[in-house]
């Protein structure tokens, strides 16, 4: 192998390394907007009783909102990101299981918050 043969190769390796730094990093986003929801469900049980009623369930329903903005704001950036990056020894993560999960992500957080107001 020549020198120039070396440093394509490194230059694949790195590229796989951001493949997966990019995965995590959306994992990492899903999971903030997962504690997120998890916090709107904490306000509720700690201030449902507060009158007015509406009052804890509104604020609950602002985390759900942002559970739902950071959901798809990863997505959107992961996407972004994947399809500027080739991949070499490692595989991606598709682009149909990346807007699955953010899907079904956001239809849990969703009834999450319906549920909060029938609770």
């Amino acid at each position: 192998m020549d020198r120039h043969d070396l440093a394509e190769e490194r230059t694949d390796w790195a590229e796989d390394r951001t493949v997966l730094a990019n995965e995590r990093t959306f994992a990492g986003w899903l999971r903030s907007g997962m504690a997120c929801v998890a916090l709107a469900l904490g306000l509720k049980a700690l201030f449902g009783d507060v009158e007015p009623l509406w009052l804890p369930r509104a604020a609950a329903e602002v985390f759900v909102a942002v559970s739902i903005f950071i959901f798809w704001s990863a997505w959107a950036k992961s996407r972004a990101t994947a399809r500027r990056i080739d991949n070499h020894a490692s595989e991606k993560l598709s682009g149909l299981a990346m807007t699955l999960i953010t899907a079904l992500l956001t239809l849990g957080a969703l009834a999450t918050g319906a549920m909060l107001w029938w609770l």
